[in-house]
């Protein structure tokens, strides 16, 4: 297995992206491909760790790739005119058979614009989507869509509700996902046109898609481990996201902050600190990896544009599980 790294997507590329792979490299079976300016990532690689990524290990190589798509530029016309981007030398690499998986940071739509016009989108699904694991009570959450269509019809979430619920079978053995529309009330009759239309859709279609609907569900009751999938438009889903993450952050600084407050706070934490230690862990989304972009042919993940070398090392490893799953295989069985 090949493994396809976007050596210079991202915040905190390339160091990151180095950092995240020499890490995972060791805990994974699979090459890694770092894609981008080969000089850049050599003298890098040299300057952290003293020797060639080679040496490191014989898993490791590097693609060259000239050009470097930022964040700022626009999506469709990156693709188009950045032939020799990292991001799209490793769509053609996917492609081409040449790797097996690949992964990116960088600028989200062009990610999303080339994963659909390079790598295609599997026939009978109308529009890929971003598909997001957050933790939840006990278990996990897989959001989707969280952020790839920010418009989207009820067919569309329709579909997302059957993908995500094969993706969950196939890649974490979770034979009946029970599957929840995110909503502003439990009700039938709660929500815009488009979440009314959809929840009559999804529950028509339920039993025929094998899809496990327990209806609408409120953002407060989405962790509660009674749902395993929530569904949204990509606006609606990357809201709830970054707000979910925000929170997150917002409570492990309330925390540590507390507990460092004074000398009788810290001696008072120590007995509590495996619990405390527990608590951090659940609530850190970086456990959980990137995104993978359900609907494309091959396996392409998007990781966090901020994201630093323990989330690309977790992506990595996820990477390399959806793979293994084959959960991409059986999408387009169902699908095609």
């Amino acid at each position: 297995m090949k493994i396809l790294l976007d050596a210079m997507g991202g915040d905190n590329a390339p160091d990151a992206n180095i950092k995240g792979a020499v890490k995972a490299i060791n805990q994974i079976k699979a090459e890694v491909v770092l894609i981008g300016i080969e000089d850049v990532i050599r003298k890098r690689v040299k300057e952290l760790y003293g020797k060639e990524i080679e040496e490191i290990s014989d898993r490791f190589s590097i693609k060259n790739a000239t050009e470097t798509i930022e964040m700022e530029d626009m999506p469709t016309m990156a693709i188009k005119h950045k032939k020799d981007s990292s991001m799209v030398v490793g769509f053609n690499m996917l492609k081409e058979g040449q790797g097996d998986v690949f992964i990116s940071a960088g600028n989200s739509g062009a990610l999303l614009t080339g994963a659909t016009i390079l790598v295609g989108r599997i026939k009978g699904i109308d529009r890929p989507a971003l598909a997001g694991i957050l933790p939840a009570y006990k278990s996990r959450l897989l959001l989707m869509d969280c952020g790839s269509n920010t418009n989207c019809k009820p067919i569309n979430l329709l579909q997302f509700a059957q993908m995500s619920s094969i993706y969950l079978r196939n890649t974490f053995g979770n034979e009946k996902p029970r599957v929840g529309l995110l909503n502003i009330g439990t009700e039938e009759t709660k929500g815009n046109e488009l979440i009314k239309d959809s929840y009559k859709l999804i529950k028509e279609n339920a039993d025929d898609l094998n899809i496990e609907f327990v209806g609408n569900v409120e953002g407060r009751d989405a962790f509660s481990g009674k749902i395993d999938i929530l569904i949204a438009d990509g606006f609606t889903g990357n809201v709830f996201l970054k707000t979910v993450e925000g929170v997150g952050k917002l409570v492990k600084r309330t925390l540590t902050e507390s507990i460092k407050k004074n000398i009788f706070t810290k001696i008072g934490a120590i007995p509590a600190l495996p619990s405390i230690n527990a608590l951090s862990k659940a609530m850190d989304y970086k456990e959980y990896g990137g995104a993978l972009f359900l609907g494309v042919k091959k396996p392409v993940v998007k990781a966090h544009g901020s994201s630093d070398e323990r989330l690309f090392e977790f992506t990595i490893k996820q990477a390399e599980k959806f793979v293994e799953n084959k959960a991409v295989e059986k999408m387009i069985e169902k699908f095609e």
